[in-house]
């Protein structure tokens, strides 16, 4: 069965109402649902609003449906900012908890992904497929070469997600060349478990559905996690190369779709 893309719209944002239903969002995920919090957050009017929000593009999955003076169209986002314009403004949004140094002397094409979320009426849906279709587009029009960006574990409780993080480290571990290190202030080991007492089904169910979705298409992580506790989370660093996404993205897809 094909997802019915019939009352959907994406686009890059352009307008002020696309940008305040984006933070508006952002904020009834990862502040109400997740508890997250930061210094520009505005909590009188429901946006979660950061310094990048001017630089970056603002990938929308827009609901037709629903109303844009209600600022709840949005019920997607992805927040893309590409190398070149990261370099103008100065830093990516990683560089507060990664050293960033081997990517930036990779000589690569590079994209950062952030601030990913989608309503839950839409998580795993159809919705999802086209915000990863459009994201693909884009990535194909900029020629980037390698993508990158925090993909979050809800909650600071290392006990309990030592079982996936110490999967991520034993079996996705990027080559040392794209390997970024997390800061030493946040810095938390993923080493955490030895191999021969690893379970992989205990790892795999501990981890979010959008870190599970990166590693089916060849995501890679850097070295060691980063406590963030102003959003209340635990950060892995994720990358994928795009001449291995490419061919990934294809078969995921044309998988999921053709079995559903």
């Amino acid at each position: 069965m094909k997802p019915d893309p019939s009352y959907f719209d994406i686009r890059i944002a352009t307008s002020e109402i696309d940008l305040l239903a984006a933070q508006r969002l952002r904020y009834r995920v990862f502040v109400e649902e997740l508890g997250g919090d930061g210094p520009m957050v505005d909590h009188d009017r429901r946006l979660e609003i950061d310094e990048f929000d001017p630089v970056v593009d603002h990938l929308c999955l827009i609901d037709t449906r629903r109303s844009k003076e209600a600022l709840d169209h949005v019920v997607g986002v992805y927040r893309l900012l590409p190398g070149r314009r990261a370099a103008e403004f100065g830093r990516f949004y990683c560089d507060a908890e990664y050293d960033l140094t081997v990517l930036r002397h990779s000589g690569r094409k590079l994209l950062e992904l952030g601030r990913s979320c989608v309503d839950p009426e839409f998580r795993g849906g159809s919705g999802m497929f086209l915000l990863w279709n459009a994201l693909s587009e884009y990535v194909l029009e900029l020629g980037v070469e390698v993508l990158f960006g925090v993909a979050s574990f809800h909650g600071t409780d290392i006990p309990s997600l030592a079982p996936s993080l110490s999967w991520l480290h034993q079996h996705h571990l990027a080559p040392p060349a794209l390997r970024p290190v997390a800061r030493p202030e946040g810095y938390q080991s993923m080493d955490l478990i030895p191999a021969e007492r690893l379970d992989r089904r205990e790892a795999i169910v501990g981890m979010p559905a959008l870190i599970k979705a990166y590693l089916r298409l060849g995501g890679q992580v850097g070295e060691g996690a980063y406590l963030d506790r102003t959003f209340n989370t635990t950060d892995v660093f994720l990358l994928m190369d795009t001449a291995a996404m490419s061919k990934r993205h294809r078969e995921f897809y044309t998988s999921r779709w053709e079995n559903t």
